[in-house]
């Protein structure tokens, strides 16, 4: 078959990353035997500014038609904020795509500084509702204020939500080598909502013997994330508990540059580095690609696995073994990490080691 891929190079550094992602993704599908098109859809500022909306119309519908995208980093906060145009992109397409999963790895590297060594861990995300105020109502915000003094935030859990959420978390941490899933939550003081999230979690760990299972509360799953990160293996975490810790985690292993992730439904995934569009350093041809080359690797890993598609799976090997070599090398890495390369010469490297 032939994927479809959108393309969305967002803001700042978006346009310089993007590119060298799909240096890299072409590589490893040319290498894997593996046919898809790319498609380039407006997005963001460069959007706004040529169409007069950071989300045209016709996006949505598009991706619809696609099997993934890859989006760089947006910049939302320089956009107009008196314009209804000026929307951000990302809540929209995660509501009307129905991204209700975000899967958010943490890896050190040997050869790179880090507050800890030998961690390899995935935190898959609860993405579609939770305490976020956009994501917790069919009309209106989940966020209100009765009174000039009073202000209140309402967190919705369902079973649906936290069921998929669950079969998704031992999905990859079938893939994974400890095949280990870890439930964090508070169930001891949210006892309804944390306590239903616990219990389709423990529905699904019943289903998967042969996968380990535990839970930790979330205070504590902190704590032991940053005294020792090795334990963990697969986290099955709410939304806003997760947004917090996979944060905590990427601090752990180099900071927001070293930290990629995919959303995804059920027929749609879509690759986006965690990190922020950087515009103090756009233009300089200095931003390090290695979130958004990981991000894409994990699109091809999780259409790999979910549409059983032996070649997508080499392709996302390909790439990660690739990125592997050169951070081992030493050479060509961007400064943040150390080097002197540009963004550009790292990602050609990257690409070459394919």
């Amino acid at each position: 078959m032939t994927y479809t891929f959108g393309v969305m190079p967002g803001d700042d550094i978006g346009p310089e990353v993007v590119p060298e992602a799909l240096r890299v993704a072409r590589a490893a599908l040319d290498k894997a035997g593996v046919d898809a098109t790319w498609e380039d859809l407006p997005v963001g500022w460069a959007a706004y500014q040529e169409l007069g909306t950071t989300m045209p119309e016709d996006t949505i519908p598009r991706l619809r038609e696609m099997d993934g995208c890859v989006l760089g980093p947006i910049g939302h906060r320089a956009y107009p904020r008196d314009d209804p145009k000026a929307i951000r992109p990302v809540p929209v397409m995660r509501k009307q795509m129905d991204l209700y999963m975000s899967v958010r790895p943490a890896k050190s590297y040997p050869s790179l500084t880090s507050l800890h060594q030998d961690v390899d861990l995935a935190i898959v995300r609860e993405n579609s509702e939770g305490f976020p105020p956009d994501r917790n109502m069919v009309m209106g915000s989940g966020e209100f204020r009765p009174t000039e003094d009073v202000t209140l935030s309402v967190r919705v859990i369902t079973r649906r939500a936290s069921e998929r959420i669950a079969r998704a978390a031992f999905e990859v941490a079938r893939a994974r080598p400890a095949k280990h899933v870890t439930a964090v939550h508070k169930d001891t003081v949210f006892m309804l909502s944390c306590g239903m999230f616990a219990e389709e979690c423990r529905k699904v760990a019943a289903e998967h013997p042969d996968i380990a299972f535990d839970e930790v509360m979330v205070d504590s799953f902190a704590a032991h994330l940053v005294m020792k990160p090795q334990q963990f293996d697969t986290v099955c975490i709410t939304n806003t508990f997760g947004d917090i810790m996979v944060d905590l985690a990427s601090g752990l292993v180099g900071g927001m540059g070293m930290a990629p992730a995919i959303s995804a439904s059920d027929a749609f995934v879509m690759a986006q580095a965690s990190h922020g569009s950087a515009p103090d350093i756009a233009g300089r041809g200095i931003a390090n690609p290695y979130a958004e080359i990981m991000s894409m690797a994990m699109m091809f890993e999780h259409l790999g696995r979910t549409r059983s598609d032996a070649g997508m799976s080499k392709a996302a090997r390909l790439v990660e073994g690739a990125v592997e070599s050169v951070i081992a090398d030493g050479a060509p890495l961007t400064p943040d990490l150390g080097g002197t390369a540009s963004t550009s010469e790292m990602g050609a490297a990257i690409a070459a080691s394919v």
